[in-house]
């Protein structure tokens, strides 16, 4: 509807959905705002910045204000705000910036071509010993792979705690929500960071600009290690009598008449034979 709009006006399809001031004839019915907390550790720099977030949501009329008794931020729109969709931008930036994002990438999300999506990768992975293995393999040695999850997608990524932040094309934010979701199952980023590069040759070939791309793309199959089968223990039937108790040595020899036996024996060595002889001495 839309590309049949800006055809039939000759307009692109940038200039027709942008949303410009006196757009609206009406200002809005009711004032909106959001509030978001924000840690302990961030109060001093959001204390130093807000002056600048303050202009920076003046140019679109909203008014913003930092609570630090109860440690939060909260945007609130005005009678004079001209574009409805902008409160939901500044939501955003707070958002981000109680995520540890600095205040010069965090305001960039106020433009309409930027989005921004905020992964929490904490209940991913139980294992706390696995979960901090797997974000340091997302980071990389040096912030390395990272990097160049950056470079291929034209993202700003920041790993911060249990979340991760994401700033850039939308397109571009649902790859990289794609590669950290792996990261998390045990998928290793470059598998991820190759697919991309492959792309982006095949992008700048005219040829293959339009076909199918799978032929191309690495397939990677997973390798099923053997693990040691656990042996299974059987439980016993729980019984509330305890267990019959085991006959000692005695009692085997009574049973089987060995005892009366070995007495006899004794006896005979005590006694002297027939012949009269003495019995030997010790």
């Amino acid at each position: 509807f839309f590309y049949l709009l800006a055809m039939s006006e000759g307009k692109s399809m940038k200039e027709l959905l942008e949303w410009n001031k006196g757009d609206m004839n009406n200002p809005l019915a009711e004032e909106s705002s959001f509030a978001t907390l924000f840690p302990k550790y961030r109060e001093k720099y959001l204390r130093d910045q807000w002056p600048q977030v303050t202009s920076a949501l003046q140019q679109h009329n909203l008014k913003c204000d930092l609570n630090l008794v109860e440690g939060s931020m909260t945007v609130k729109t005005t009678r004079s705000t001209w574009d409805p969709y902008i409160i939901l931008k500044a939501r955003d930036m707070i958002k981000l910036l109680a995520r540890s994002v600095p205040f010069p990438q965090a305001v960039r999300v106020l433009d309409d071509e930027i989005t921004c999506d905020i992964i929490k990768i904490g209940g991913l992975v139980r294992n706390k010993e696995k979960f901090i293995k797997r974000r340091q393999r997302l980071l990389g040695p040096n912030g390395d792979t990272l990097k160049a999850v950056e470079l291929l997608t034209g993202c700003y990524v920041m790993v911060q705690g249990n979340t991760v932040s994401v700033m850039g094309n939308w397109k571009s934010v649902a790859q990289v929500r794609e590669i950290v979701e792996d990261c998390m199952k045990n998928v290793h980023p470059i598998y991820h960071i190759k697919t991309l590069m492959i792309k982006r040759e095949l992008s700048k070939d005219e040829d293959l600009k339009n076909e199918n791309w799978d032929r191309f793309l690495p397939k990677f199959k997973k390798k099923n290690t053997k693990r040691k089968e656990k042996k299974q223990r059987k439980k016993k039937k729980y019984t509330p009598f305890p267990p019959q108790q085991q006959p000692s040595k005695m009692d085997i020899e009574l049973e089987t008449g060995e005892y009366f036996l070995k007495n006899k024996s004794k006896k005979r060595k005590s006694l002297p034979s027939r012949e009269g002889d003495k019995p030997p001495k010790k």
